[in-house]
């Protein structure tokens, strides 16, 4: 891990009264920059050339002569070559001269490496350098070994292949497109055993897909991204909040659950077996009787992370969540930054976040905020890694 001491001694030499935000442009940066805008910071975002004309033409920043936002949200854009890129000191040490205070998402760290995140990253990153890591199953203290250390509910996991009995889903990385899910379900070893050749003949996942598959009980329920965030600075009201609910549309499996079931089954007799690509995302509500195990699980993933990645998760995080039939939620994916869904809630803001707050707060608002006021206090270290 890189060397706090040197991070800091990187901003120190900041003008802090003309920092900005800057983020990887993919993922959730819309709703990043669009709270940076909201809290009177300017933005900056790095982006591959080729996938750039969202965030240099369609979203472009214009500002007034006094320098208030007239329109969009994305003031400069540093195009680069590939979003590994962002890696590379000339563009690490732009960023640090413009006083660019990061905020890392997953886009980030899967295209940059978290090995490079890790120890090559120079520029003040806005939350838990330290946690982000933990998001890349199989490893040792992955996120969960967090929850079981937590002692949060989450999916039994299933140990091999022929050990599967129910309904199981089988977590794999998608051989073609990195950053999105080969998933696939189960009932037995044979159904397994069938729909994995299947997939491997189709391209979708690698021929060793086992050496990094995850393998867990399928819950049957609806899904909701709980999008928490938690401020160590707040000294008078509850450090943890939820700010809002987000789920998700993912490709083809929306389309295959919109046909009748005798299509699914031909669909699948004919090899057609359901993607879960994420392609968007919606808004959603709890019943408010679920709040208080929302609230519950939030608390010990903190006190978790408090206790094994010190100084524990900062700013905004995601349990990501599915409902049983006895209303008992299970935990089966965990992002400890800034969710992919909350581009939902941008300029809008989250149900939750905008009660508590009493004005429109998104997650990029409410991060935006909480660097505000952590400059306002002198304080900005307590949330820089």
């Amino acid at each position: 891990m890189i060397d706090r001491d040197l991070v800091l001694n990187n901003l120190k030499k900041y003008d802090l009264k003309k920092a900005k935000i800057g983020v990887v442009a993919s993922h959730s940066a819309l709703d990043t920059c669009d709270g940076a805008v909201s809290e009177g910071f300017r933005t900056v975002a790095v982006s591959q050339k080729g996938r750039d004309a969202a965030f240099r033409r369609y979203f472009k920043a214009f500002r007034s002569p006094e320098g208030e936002p007239v329109r969009g949200v994305v003031d400069d854009v540093i195009g680069v070559d590939k979003f590994a890129d962002v890696m590379n000191p000339d563009v690490q040490s732009a960023l640090m001269k413009d006083n660019v205070l990061f905020v890392p998402n997953r886009s980030f760290v899967s295209y940059g490496g978290i090995d490079a995140v890790e120890d090559d990253f120079e520029v003040p990153l806005i939350g838990s350098r330290n946690l982000l890591r933990s998001e890349e199953r199989g490893g040792d203290r992955d996120y969960y070994w967090i929850l079981d250390k937590a002692g949060l509910p989450s999916p039994k996991k299933v140990g091999k292949p022929e050990d599967i009995d129910s309904l199981t889903i089988i977590k794999v990385h998608h051989k073609v497109k990195k950053l999105e899910r080969g998933f696939f379900t189960a009932k037995d070893y044979d159904q397994f055993a069938e729909k994995s050749a299947e997939l491997i003949r189709q391209g979708v996942i690698e021929e060793d897909f086992l050496k990094h598959a995850r393998m867990e009980q399928y819950i049957i329920g609806p899904v909701f991204n709980l999008d928490f965030f938690r401020s160590p600075l707040e000294e008078k009201g509850e450090q943890l909040e939820l700010l809002g609910v987000d789920w998700r549309f993912e490709t083809s499996l929306d389309g295959y659950c919109r046909l009748p079931g005798k299509q699914q089954v031909e669909l699948e007799n004919d090899g057609i077996i359901p993607e879960y690509t994420v392609c968007g995302h919606n808004s959603a509500t709890l019943r408010e009787s679920l709040l208080d195990k929302a609230f519950e699980m939030g608390e010990k993933y903190i006190a978790a992370t408090k206790k094994f990645y010190d100084p524990g998760i900062i700013g905004p995080f995601c349990l990501q969540t599915c409902v049983d039939k006895d209303l008992n939620f299970y935990i089966y994916d965990v992002a400890p930054r800034i969710g992919g869904g909350t581009n939902v809630h941008m300029s809008v803001g989250h149900p939750y976040g905008n009660a508590l707050w009493r004005r429109e707060m998104s997650t990029g608002r409410r991060l935006a905020a909480e660097v505000k006021n952590a400059l306002a206090q002198e304080r900005i270290d307590e949330i820089i890694t």
